[in-house]
């Protein structure tokens, strides 16, 4: 009898990884946003031992949760936890963009912009980026003016996308500077009255 409690204790002392794992909570809709926006989301997954796929695939395939979808869709993309899948993880971002979540619109014109998983199409990524961007979405209005500065999208419509990013507040210093700078690549493809008028508070285009 002795012998096999000695067993079942050398055993649970083999285990340490069981004894200090902590439960992890589903995140919440502010948590996803900021691990999206730091681009941090795949690395808390990892980082909580996979703990909460089933959850995550179950608000992304079940209940439509459109950041759930974006977060699901790159673990498919990228093989984490799950086996490696992206063209069922392209097209749950596309589903995720089209039910509105800007965040997954920016990571589309990601993709299209640079030709991962999909054929490099930078007209494309406008398309998704604009909508975006319309919303208020800092980061789409940072992609949409790196992609017009680049000499994708329609010319009337940097005016607007000037527009946009020169009159955002800007929480750090860093991201300000990128946006001067993108600003600044713009500014060199349009007239000068089209400049002075995006630069105003409020957009008034000519009559």
């Amino acid at each position: 009898m002795l012998r096999y409690v000695l067993v079942i204790i050398l055993s649970v002392s083999a285990m340490p990884s069981m004894a200090t794992l902590k439960a992890v909570d589903v995140y919440t809709q502010e948590q996803l946003v900021e691990l999206i926006r730091s681009k941090r989301y795949l690395n808390q997954v990892k980082g909580d031992d996979c703990q909460i796929v089933q959850d995550i695939e179950a608000r992304a395939e079940v209940l439509q949760q459109p950041l759930y979808q974006y977060l699901w869709a790159e673990m498919l993309n990228y093989g984490i936890c799950v086996k490696a899948n992206p063209p069922r993880g392209i097209a749950m971002l596309k589903t995720s963009a089209v039910q509105g979540s800007a965040e997954a619109m920016v990571r589309m014109a990601e993709y299209y912009h640079d030709g991962k998983f999909v054929i490099e199409d930078k007209q494309r990524a406008v398309q998704y980026t604009l909508p975006a961007a319309a919303t208020g979405d800092l980061p789409a209005r940072m992609m949409l003016v790196r992609l017009f500065g680049e000499g994708y999208g329609s010319p009337r419509d940097y005016e607007v996308g000037f527009h946009w990013l020169y009159n955002e507040v800007f929480s750090d210093e860093a991201t300000q500077a990128e946006a001067i700078n993108l600003l600044k690549v713009l500014e060199a493809k349009m007239p000068p009255s089209a400049v002075a008028r995006a630069k105003k508070e409020h957009l008034r285009t000519p009559q």
